[in-house]
């Protein structure tokens, strides 16, 4: 094993070069993929409609349509999905990443070609191997296993045409072989949609491996350490894996978690390193041990524009690129991708620590939302289940908000809420399993976690007395019609502030 690991470092230190030439010039990167993505563009469907061949700068493509959402960009993705090529990208496509919906549709599918698979996911993984190896000389990462926790929905076939899962499972499925040698469990368990069944396997599989190192969103992580402590008689990482060095995290804030990995896994030489990837690409790494920032990187294939959020909620709003940008400031993401997103607008908030190189945060949602758990429920998800769950209990509400329980000890995550009713429903109970059972059916992601109590428990639901959110406000001096009660919050910050006036 030793020698694979002196081979397989050699072949990803390779990558480092590379990384550090394009986050010194990313302008110069990001014109190139301007052109290669227009030149992609040109033929298909959308780009004849805006006439790609004009196309000879940012400003030309600014000028042919604004910045979009899902909603727009849908009636070309069911086009893909029905089998119709050359539509939004030049390429096949066949595969997409499903995940939690927009205002109108319970799930979004992202389209994923195969030089975003390549050029940009694998690239992206690639790239953060490579930066902790030339951080870590030290490190035995390929001694041993690499454990990938996968996501909340299989592959599934959507037609002849078309296959989908999240996006951690289409990545998983179109691994290379020599990346699925070296990871743990099998392809078969790994890519299990039913979560109960899956971590019961994945602790069997995986309970005697020589696991190095372990990604995965924080939140199942978790619950499949908790498995094999019980297996195992332990309540230490580090006597099931004693050579277990790196945990690679991403999709949700790690702070909240941190704490906790510490005391699960109790051994030194323990690295913590955070990605920013999603459905629509992956975007930027932690390039730094020890930092709370990650490097943004210009030569995935994907084009960024920045939208200040004082811009934000304007039809065509102005964007900045790399060489605007300030730092401190909060911008929305827009991307256009090497898969036909154009001109995206992907729902975060970033904003950058540093400047060539450009390092980031990830700071938010452009909406209030929770998605302490990869759940990613937001407002248009909450607040149809409060008028559901009034509209069946006969129930009238005047306020809520809501956020995260998080993981402690031995106490599963969960959501709790703060309600103001002018009339309460009859049974508190009853309310809440209403609540509960259409947020459900209107949001994937809170579903899959859902199931079985497995990482999210059942909602706790408090009645604030009257005027308890008017008493909030005023003792925050924020009275007023531009002051509003934030629906949901990804920090407890408000539930606790207001829960002391309940």
């Amino acid at each position: 094993m030793p020698i694979i690991h002196a081979i397989a470092s050699r072949v990803f230190l390779r990558n480092v070069e590379r990384i550090h030439s394009v986050v010194s010039d990313p302008i110069r990167a990001q014109d190139q993929v301007f052109q290669t993505l227009i030149d992609g563009g040109r033929d298909t469907v959308w780009g004849k409609q805006y006439d790609y061949a004009s196309l000879r700068s940012l400003n030309d493509l600014k000028n042919r349509f604004p910045v979009q959402d899902y909603d727009t960009l849908k009636p070309y993705i069911d086009r893909i999905m029905q089998g119709e090529q050359q539509v939004l990208w030049h390429s096949h496509i066949a595969w997409f990443a499903k995940s939690s919906g927009t205002t109108s549709d319970k799930s979004k599918f992202i389209p994923v070609s195969s030089m975003a698979l390549e050029e940009c996911h694998f690239r992206g993984g690639r790239d953060v191997i490579a930066m902790y190896l030339h951080n870590n000389p030290e490190s035995k990462l390929f001694d041993g296993k690499s454990l990938l926790m996968g996501g909340s929905h299989q592959i599934n076939k959507l037609n002849q045409h078309s296959k989908y899962g999240d996006v951690s499972a289409v990545m998983m499925q179109n691994l290379p072989w020599a990346a699925k040698y070296a990871m743990t469990p099998s392809l078969e368990i790994a890519l299990m949609d039913e979560w109960e069944s899956k971590i019961e396997a994945m602790a069997h599989y995986t309970k005697n491996d020589n696991v190095t190192s372990i990604a995965g969103v924080p939140t199942w992580t978790i619950v499949l350490i908790r498995r094999l402590f019980e297996l195992c008689g332990t309540d230490n990482v580090k006597d099931i894996w004693p050579n277990l060095e790196l945990y690679i995290h991403g999709g949700v804030s790690f702070k909240p978690y941190r704490s906790q990995f510490n005391t699960l896994i109790r051994k030194d030489n323990m690295h913590y390193v955070e990605t920013y990837n999603a459905s629509e690409g992956f975007f930027a790494f932690q390039d730094r041990l020890g930092a709370d920032d990650m490097l943004l990187m210009p030569d995935y294939g994907l084009f960024y524009e920045f939208i200040p959020m004082e811009e934000f909620d304007k039809e065509d709003p102005k964007t900045l690129s790399w060489g605007e940008v300030e730092l401190g400031k909060n911008y929305a993401v827009v991307v256009s991708s090497n898969a036909g997103l154009w001109r995206y607008k992907i729902g975060d908030t970033i904003r950058f620590t540093s400047l060539y190189p450009h390092r980031v945060q990830v700071s938010g949602r452009v909406k209030h939302f929770i998605n302490a758990f990869g759940e990613e429920v937001i407002v248009d998800n909450s607040d149809k289940a409060i008028a559901e769950a009034s509209a069946q209990t006969g129930a009238k509400v005047v306020e809520y908000t809501a956020a995260p329980i998080y993981i402690s000890g031995n106490e599963k995550g969960g959501h709790e809420w703060i309600i103001e009713f002018s009339t309460p429903p009859e049974n508190i109970e009853q309310f809440t399993a209403i609540l509960d059972a259409t947020l459900k059916s209107i949001n994937s992601d809170y579903e899959a976690k859902r199931h079985k109590d497995l990482a999210l428990k059942m909602p706790v639901v408090h009645i604030a007395r009257k005027g308890a959110f008017y008493d909030w406000l005023k003792s925050k001096g924020k009275l007023g019609g531009q002051h509003k009660i934030p629906r949901l919050s990804n920090e407890r910050t408000y539930v606790d502030e207001i829960l002391k006036f309940l």
